[in-house]
């Protein structure tokens, strides 16, 4: 008998391998990157600075790639990129974390009474830490488990504080910046866009 066109386009175990390997690559590239340019000294007259900024920036960015993986899916009609949001938001999830352990670690020595200050005193810094606290659930939940154990409604309705997370990022960022505010101005433009589309989907799906 003749494979069905789906199947005939479903792709092989090692293809999946291939694309899965391929995506882990991509998100571990920055660290490597950064691994690197500390490696050979090249990270600025403040690499301790640079190497905490990039590692936040490479965690918001994630964060919105993992935001437009749905919209992407949609529009080209490739329903298997959504298996790739997991896989991206956990990246992103270490990112963050790393952007946090190296700040309390490398620029306060674990001074963790100056980092409650910090917290307390310094806008940004509460913001980054609540987008943290928000975010951790997110990642504890990630797995196929406690889809089942909170059902998907609930599990849903959980993951749907990225919609908050994203932005509390980008202002943290901004706050963060003393000069140049246009790339945060630009990943704030971005979250927009992608929630339009959610929107204007939403909609479109109703009528």
């Amino acid at each position: 008998m003749e494979p069905t066109r789906a199947a005939r386009k479903r792709p092989s175990r090692l293809q999946d391998n291939l694309v899965y390997g391929l995506v882990w690559l991509a998100c571990l590239a920055p660290l490597l990157w950064l691994a690197w340019k500390g490696f050979a000294g090249d990270l600025g007259a403040n690499p301790i600075e640079k190497l905490i900024r990039q590692l936040g920036v490479w965690g918001l960015r994630l964060l919105l790639v993992g935001l437009a993986i749905t919209p992407a899916a949609r529009i080209f009609r490739q329903p298997r990129l959504i298996r790739f949001r997991r896989t991206v938001g956990l990246f992103a999830f270490a990112y963050i974390v790393l952007h946090l352990f190296s700040y309390v670690g490398v620029d306060l020595y674990f001074d963790l009474g100056q980092l409650w200050k910090d917290i307390l005193k310094r806008p940004f810094i509460t913001l980054g830490m609540l987008g943290l606290v928000l975010l951790i659930p997110l990642a504890v939940t990630s797995t196929n488990g406690w889809i089942l154990r909170l059902g998907r409604a609930v599990w849903q309705r959980l993951h749907g504080l990225i919609y908050l997370i994203v932005p509390l990022g980008v202002v943290h960022y901004y706050l963060l910046v003393k000069a140049d505010h246009r790339p945060p101005l630009a990943y704030g433009a971005v979250f927009l866009l992608l929630m339009g589309w959610r929107v204007w989907d939403r909609l479109d799906r109703k009528r």
